[in-house]
């Protein structure tokens, strides 16, 4: 083959690639065009973290609180007996005598122990007294019995403010017929209550307590010791760092 009939095909075989570009970029184009109006008409899915929290779900609120306790009287007591006193201090060690709320003593009316109640919730008020609550402070009442034959309790209560929660064990739905990656209603619920039980003064969620008052002299003393002990040369073995 001469070298004039080599270029020609050469220079035919260039133009027919350069028209085969000229036609697959438009195509290119159109069909990227195409894709891109079919992702437009779709529901976009928003993937995100999980947007419930066991500390937003049962958040510890600090609110009044009815303190109760009932404690049973038998119809053949005679006043009070040493384990009702016993649980009743117990009872009124959250009382608290700053705020002096009122402490209320409910007697059953109508019930088989009611004579026995009675001598028992007059006892419950002198304890109380002798306890640190005050007399105007005290409230005797009663309560209809429901059921007339039977033994009802004295019930003895008090407002106090009190670091809570919400109730646990709602289960409005089926753990396993869900396919949402979230906790489930009861998720932290226990562990929120007893950490609102174990807090002594709710008023620390509120906010820091006042610094009590600078021992100057204890303070001296303990940065003068501080200042004759000097670096230990065990310590400066054993440290890491070079002085």
């Amino acid at each position: 083959m001469s070298k004039s009939a080599s270029k020609v095909m050469t220079v035919r075989a260039a133009s027919g690639i350069a028209r085969i570009r000229r036609q697959v970029v438009p195509a290119l184009a159109i069909a990227l065009a195409t894709s891109l109006a079919g992702c437009a008409n779709r529901d976009s899915v928003t993937v995100g973290s999980i947007p419930d929290d066991y500390r937003t779900t049962h958040p510890i609120v600090i609110a009044e609180k009815n303190q109760k306790i009932d404690l049973p009287v038998g119809a053949g007591d005679r006043g009070m007996t040493g384990a009702q006193r016993d649980a009743l201090l117990g009872f009124l060690d959250g009382y608290d005598k700053s705020a002096a709320p009122a402490l209320t003593i409910a007697m059953p009316a109508g019930s088989a122990n009611e004579v026995a109640a009675q001598a028992a919730g007059r006892d419950f008020a002198r304890l109380a007294m002798r306890a640190g609550v005050k007399r105007n402070r005290i409230v005797m009442t009663s309560y209809q019995s429901a059921v007339p034959e039977a033994s009802a309790p004295v019930r003895v209560a008090f407002v106090a403010v009190r670091a809570q929660t919400d109730k646990c064990g709602r289960w409005p739905d089926d753990l396993t017929a869900t396919s949402e990656n979230k906790h489930y209603a009861d998720f932290g619920c226990s562990y929120q209550n007893n950490l609102a039980a174990q807090i002594a003064n709710p008023n620390d969620l509120l906010g820091p307590r006042k610094q009590s008052e600078i021992d100057a002299e204890n303070r001296g003393a303990v940065i003068d010791k501080y200042r004759a002990r000097g670096i230990s040369d065990e310590f400066l073995g054993s440290s890491e760092v070079t002085y």
